[in-house]
């Protein structure tokens, strides 16, 4: 029997990203977008049950709505890690089918999985017992072994075939999975790192539309170097949501126009002024307690990416700060920034 998922897909969110996602990076998002799907790092199930709770998982109720997005390889492991998160209100829990990275499929994590369809289910049912929050998955289109052979999989190099995708998603989908954000590339398991899995494999967005087509009651988003709001136009045509990656680092000004994509059609009409003024509460209660605040400002050297003054904003922000305090720079660039790129809207 087909599982219909009663959760609505948000039209667009922001990829979980290691080093990217933290807390900090999500406050100066909210600055930008109110209503997209934030997410945090990937956090492994180990961490979750061996780690510090509080600092892991705490979050301020300005950056949701949040999802979790965890790792892991056994289904026991699985289910503590998210009986631990229960208690902090995360919108959803993801299981992180996708990462390609030596480190995390050594650990027989990430896109590894993808040979073990079996196992992912397993997985996924022991997240549904454990919490009654959706629960969503990120995976790639395929894997390939690097010209090793793909464990588990009767001698194969390379599981990429449509048939192959179609095979992993009709055996996890008996685990009541309430949307599909599949990465429209295949990960290359050896001799390519992380960044180069996000570059090198050929992006096939096709595929993602077919499987949206073949199997229209499932709730699918695609992922995979979507960078402007035409484009996320263009996907919205073939499936239910757009996940954004390196774009909302790379040129973060450019969300203020995602929210247009929601019901209600409301561009969160800011200012890169109006961001700089949110920030500034938050820097300088960090620095208050002696904690730096480069920690939200980094993720806004791109501010004014390709606007009048982009240089020398980025020349005010880089550290080092031992001259003047990041907060007191901030302020500086508001005076002393091209009006035009300070007020666009």
């Amino acid at each position: 029997m087909r599982y219909i998922s009663n959760i609505k897909t948000p039209k667009v969110s922001i990829a979980p990203m290691v080093d990217r996602t933290d807390k900090h990076f999500r406050f100066f998002l909210r600055q930008i977008t109110k209503k997209s799907l934030l997410y945090t790092e990937m956090i492994t199930a180990q961490a979750l049950i061996y780690g510090d709770l509080e600092k892991l998982l705490s979050f301020s109720p300005k950056e949701g709505p949040v999802a979790l997005q965890i790792a892991g390889c056994k289904p026991e492991d699985i289910y503590k890690a998210v009986k631990n998160a229960e208690p902090w209100n995360y919108s959803e829990i993801n299981l992180n089918v996708g990462c390609p990275s030596d480190r995390v499929s050594g650990n027989a994590m990430g896109a590894y999985l993808m040979a073990y369809p079996e196992l992912v289910k397993e997985m996924l049912l022991a997240m549904r017992e454990a919490t009654s929050k959706p629960i969503t998955i990120k995976h790639r289109i395929g894997i390939d072994g690097g010209g090793i052979l793909v464990p588990g999989t009767c001698n194969k190099e390379v599981l990429n075939s449509y048939d192959d995708l179609v095979n992993f998603v009709t055996t996890i989908e008996g685990a009541k999975v309430d949307r599909f954000t599949i990465h429209a590339r295949s990960a290359i398991l050896k001799g390519l790192s992380p960044k180069e899995n996000r570059e090198v494999p050929p992006l096939d967005y096709d595929v993602v539309y077919r499987l949206k087509e073949d199997f229209p009651h499932l709730n699918i988003e695609i992922n995979g170097d979507i960078k402007t709001p035409e484009e996320i136009t263009h996907h919205l045509n073939h499936v239910d949501g757009v996940m954004i990656g390196r774009a909302s680092y790379e040129n973060p000004f450019m969300l203020r126009k995602i929210d247009n994509f929601f019901e209600d059609k409301e561009e969160n009409n800011v200012s890169r002024a109006d961001i700089l003024n949110g920030i500034l509460p938050y820097m300088e209660n960090l620095e208050s307690k002696g904690l730096s605040s480069y920690s939200i400002l980094k993720h806004a050297l791109e501010l004014f990416h390709g606007a009048a003054g982009s240089r020398r904003w980025k020349q005010l922000m880089s550290p080092p700060f031992k001259d003047m305090l990041p907060s007191k720079r901030v302020h500086l660039a508001l005076r002393e920034l091209p009006e035009e790129s300070l007020y666009e809207k």
